[in-house]
C-alpha cells in the first residue's frame, strides 16, 4: 500500500467524514459566538494537553479492563470496540472506533475546559481542536496496522511501539503517537525484548475460563479464539 492509497481510504471513511464535518460545525459555532484571542489560544491548548491524557486513561483502564465483560449491557460495546480490535489488529472494519462511543468521548474531553477558559466559542474550538486531533491520531492508527511502510523515522518509530502493544505486550504502549503518559507512569517501553511475551495479547485476559463465567463476548463472537488472529481457530 502507498501512502496515496491509503490516504485516499481514510478520508473515505464514514468515521472521518463525520469528525471533519463536526470539526467544521463546532468551529462555525466559534466564528458566530467567537472567544477572546487569548481565550481562544487557551482553549485549543488546553485540548491538545488533554487529549493523550484522556486517551491513556481510557486504553490503559477502560478499554483494558477486566470488568466492561462482566456485564451484559456493557459486553458488546467492549467487544466492538476493543476486543475485536486485538483479536485481529489489521482488521480495517474495526479499525476506528464506534461514533456513538468517542463522539461523546471526545466532546466531554474538551467542551467543558473550553467553556470554563472561553464560554460558548471557548467550548466550540476546543471541540473541534478534539475532533481534528482524533482525525490526527486515527491516520497514524491507519499507518501503525496497514501495509505502509513509513519512511518518516518518527512514524516507523510510534507504529513500532504500537505494534509491540498489539503483537508482544498489552499491558504497555498505550499511547497512539504520544508517549509521554506511558513513560510518566511506567508503561512505556522501547522494544520488545525489554518485556515478557503476554499470553493474553490477543484476547486481553477474555479466555475460555473467564467466558465459563461470563460468556457475553463469547456469545456475541461465536466462541473464545486462540493464537495468532490470523492463524489461529476457534476453539
Amino acid at each position: 500500500m502507498t501512502l496515496k492509497e491509503l490516504t485516499v481510504a481514510y478520508f473515505q471513511y464514514p468515521a472521518i467524514i463525520a469528525y471533519l464535518t463536526l470539526a467544521v460545525v463546532s468551529a462555525g459555532v466559534y466564528v458566530w459566538r467567537p472567544a477572546a484571542p487569548v481565550q481562544t489560544l487557551a482553549s485549543i491548548a488546553i485540548a491538545l494537553l488533554v487529549y493523550p491524557l484522556a486517551w491513556y486513561v481510557l486504553h490503559r483502564w477502560v478499554l483494558h479492563s477486566q470488568w466492561m465483560w462482566k456485564v451484559k449491557w456493557l459486553a458488546p460495546t467492549w467487544k466492538r470496540i476493543h476486543y475485536d480490535h486485538h483479536q485481529d489488529p489489521n482488521h480495517l472494519e474495526i479499525l476506528f472506533g464506534a461514533l456513538h462511543t468517542t463522539l461523546p468521548t471526545i466532546v466531554i474531553a474538551t467542551a467543558p475546559l473550553g467553556y470554563l477558559i472561553g464560554g460558548v466559542g471557548g467550548a466550540a474550538i476546543a471541540t473541534s481542536t478534539g475532533l481534528l486531533t482524533t482525525c490526527f491520531y486515527e491516520f497514524c492508527h491507519c499507518i501503525q496496522h496497514l501495509g505502509y511502510k513509513p519512511k518518516s523515522k518518527w512514524l516507523a518509530t510510534i507504529k513500532q511501539r504500537h505494534m509491540a502493544h498489539h503483537f508482544h505486550n498489552e499491558n504497555g504502549n498505550f499511547g497512539i503517537t504520544n508517549y509521554f503518559w506511558d513513560r510518566l507512569f511506567g508503561t512505556f517501553y522501547e522494544r520488545a525484548g525489554e518485556r515478557k511475551k503476554s499470553p493474553t495479547v490477543f484476547n486481553l485476559g477474555y479466555t475460555q475460563e473467564v467466558a465459563e463465567k461470563y460468556p457475553y463476548v463469547a456469545e456475541l463472537s461465536g466462541g473464545v479464539a486462540s493464537g495468532h488472529p490470523r492463524r489461529r481457530k476457534q476453539d
